[in-house]
């Protein structure tokens, strides 16, 4: 009887290295976004404090310089109300590249509560 072997061949094992090489370089570079998201969310909610829109675009930028918010710009701010409350909403888009022609675009939007 022939003894048959048994795992995964080399070539098999450099396709999945690959894969997952490539899965951590898009992860890395996807996971600064979210932190980002996250800190302009933060300073949306903090402006969402003030009363007038030069108020709340002020409390915004202040927020911005602090947590080194570049995606995004007072002015890019939809500001309403609501009732007696005031709401801050944004949405922007990050480009990350991938390789030759091909992007990954990832759009956020968000509000204050």
């Amino acid at each position: 009887m022939k003894n048959r072997q048994r795992g995964i061949s080399f070539i098999g094992i450099l396709f999945v290295g690959g894969v997952l090489a490539f899965t951590g370089v898009i992860a890395a570079q996807v996971f600064p976004t979210l932190v980002e998201f996250q800190a302009i969310s933060k300073a949306a909610q903090k402006a969402a404090g003030g009363n007038t829109v030069p108020e709340v675009r002020t409390i915004f930028e202040n927020a911005a310089a602090i947590d080194d918010i570049k995606s995004i710009a007072p002015k890019d701010l939809v500001i309403s109300k609501d009732g007696d409350k005031v709401i801050v909403s944004f949405a922007y888009n990050k480009e990350i590249h991938i390789g030759g022609p091909a992007y990954l675009l990832l759009k956020y939007t968000g509000k204050s509560k």
